[in-house]
């Protein structure tokens, strides 16, 4: 069980929009203390709504022997959401931008001017539950495991999942001129494929999901 939310979390994890944030602040006037915000709002979010799916999906009683099939029809459902997501991501073509009249999100606003009350907001936005992270966070909720274990586990998933926020202020405090230069290229090579790592991430996820569920239905 661990291992598997453990890997789930991972692909989770793996969030372009994540580490172009943390890219921003780190090169920003104050980049550790911007940074610190931006990881504690990631943080919180993931604690937070990471107790909030575990209390709902186990007062379903998803974890009782007795509800094998729901639990797998579960976790066939967030696959197949998945594979859909990236069916229509792929087949999105990209807008191009109209110089004339740029617009931007709400957290490309609040990235532009960077300081830690707005990088805690940008924090809780950006690390608000996706379907990958509620994948990982059903896997612990569905096991039949006693509170330590299952303390553990949402502990590792939700360290896992803020993984590109406090690698890269750790590699920051050690060489923070070479991590700038490193995350700077990788910001720009993020920018050209972020849509081709969603779209890798959301089909290994949801194909995992769908095998385990359909696996599961068949031999139960």
């Amino acid at each position: 069980m661990l291992f598997q939310a453990a890997g789930l979390a991972l692909l989770s994890a793996l969030s372009p929009t994540a580490l172009l944030v943390a890219a921003v602040y780190l090169g920003s006037a104050r980049p550790t203390l911007t940074s610190l915000f931006y990881l504690a709002g990631a943080v919180i979010m993931s604690a937070v709504m990471g107790v909030v799916v575990l209390v709902a999906l186990r007062s379903a009683d998803l974890n009782h022997p007795d509800q094998h099939a729901p639990r797998y029809g579960l976790r066939l459902g967030l696959g197949l959401v998945l594979l859909a997501a990236a069916l229509l991501i792929a087949a999105r073509k990209p807008r191009q931008p109209d110089p004339a009249n740029p617009r931007q999100g709400i957290v490309s606003r609040m990235v532009a001017d960077p300081a830690p009350l707005s990088a805690f907001a940008v924090g809780l936005l950006v690390f608000a539950p996706g379907v990958t992270f509620i994948a990982a966070l059903q896997v612990i909720a569905t096991a039949s495991a006693d509170t330590e274990l299952t303390t553990l586990a949402v502990l590792v998933v939700v360290v896992i999942n803020v993984l590109l926020v406090w690698l890269p202020i750790t590699l920051h405090l050690v060489a923070p001129k070479v991590t700038e230069r490193r995350l700077m290229d990788f910001n720009g090579w993020l920018r050209a494929h972020g849509s081709a790592v969603l779209v890798g991430v959301f089909v290994a996820v949801g194909g995992i999901m769908v095998f385990d569920g359909i696996y599961g239905l068949l031999t139960g």
